[in-house]
């Protein structure tokens, strides 16, 4: 959509204030901020025609011209062996320290360039198309530095639409995870969280394309389940070494367990014991703990070893999404 020029809607204004009784602007009620930011029905905003039709030319850039065809491949002088040694010091040691986790993405795929599909809705979940070694791929990662990367009725909503799309269209999904656990509270339960959560755990269940997976730092609870792990068929699952694959953070644990005595030691011991990603490795809920400078490397021989990547299905007309 065009900022300012550009509106849509069932109902118009005056449709509504007759109905409703609400009176409200054509921007107010269908402009290009309020369906990019509120609602989720568009999935870009740009400051005239121009510039919208050039971001609509970049994004065919990365798709298929059918679900026939393979993705384009663009040439590149990004190599696959580039170590990016930052990746090590850009996640806090503190878990509650917020970081940007696009810098991540960014610094992983081809020429720090990511073309990111509904930026500004549900930003606690990132989601874009970049390249690895010139080939699509399709990003979806959790987003600390807003609502700490919960994910929420409208993230999932989000990614579960961009996985989607990715299996219909071939494209292989890298998944960052940071995720402390889904959104809590009353407004998110009785609007169906537990029903809309459901639709990103089916999409990434039901998608064959290639899935590969790098768990930066928090992996808890079912959100954990839900990012494309190794229970949803993940093809390749990596964490960094300070990752947190648990049902919860140490603390809130350790006051459930201990019904709050002794908390500070016992947080200690827990953390030393389980806040780490050498349990689940020993379980093979992960493949490998990785230098996160390596990261590239590792994803890139991936997906050239899942390149022709078949899945054998029973016939059937669909399957049955939550909606």
């Amino acid at each position: 959509m065009v900022q300012r020029t550009s509106h849509m809607f069932v109902t118009g204004p005056n449709v509504v204030k007759t109905v409703t009784q609400e009176d409200v602007t054509q921007e107010q009620l269908g402009g290009a901020k309020t369906h990019t930011q509120v609602s989720g029905v568009a999935h870009g905003a740009f400051e005239d025609d121009l510039t919208a039709l050039a971001g609509v030319r970049e994004l065919f850039q990365y798709l298929p011209l059918s679900n026939r065809d393979d993705p384009p491949k663009q040439p590149t002088e990004d190599f696959r062996e580039r170590r990016e040694e930052s990746l090590r010091y850009l996640v806090p040691d503190d878990p509650n320290v917020p970081y940007d986790m696009m810098a991540i993405v960014k610094k992983v795929v081809d020429d720090d360039t990511v073309f990111e599909i509904m930026p500004d809705f549900a930003k606690n979940i990132l989601c874009g198309f970049a390249r690895m070694e010139g080939s699509t791929v399709g990003v979806v990662a959790n987003n600390p530095g807003h609502l700490a990367g919960c994910l929420d009725i409208n993230a999932s909503i989000k990614a579960a639409r961009f996985v989607r799309f990715c299996d219909a269209f071939n494209i292989p999904l890298i998944t960052f995870v940071d995720v402390p656990g889904f959104l809590p509270g009353t407004d998110q339960e009785h609007n169906g969280i537990i029903r809309n959560g459901a639709k990103l755990l089916y999409a990434y269940a039901e998608a064959t394309v290639p899935k590969l997976t790098v768990i930066t730092r928090k992996a808890y609870g079912g959100a954990y389940d839900v990012m494309s792990s190794k229970h949803l068929k993940g093809d390749a699952n990596y964490a960094w070494p300070g990752a947190e694959i648990a049902v919860m953070g140490a603390k809130g644990a350790v006051e459930i367990i201990f019904r709050g005595k002794d908390v500070d030691a016992k947080t200690v011991e827990y953390t030393e014991r389980f806040a780490n990603p050498m349990v689940a490795a020993q379980r093979g809920f992960i493949d490998a703990i990785i230098n996160p400078a390596e990261t590239r490397e590792r994803l890139c021989e991936d997906l050239e070893l899942l390149r022709n990547k078949e899945v054998e299905r029973p016939a059937r007309k669909h399957g049955n999404i939550p909606l």
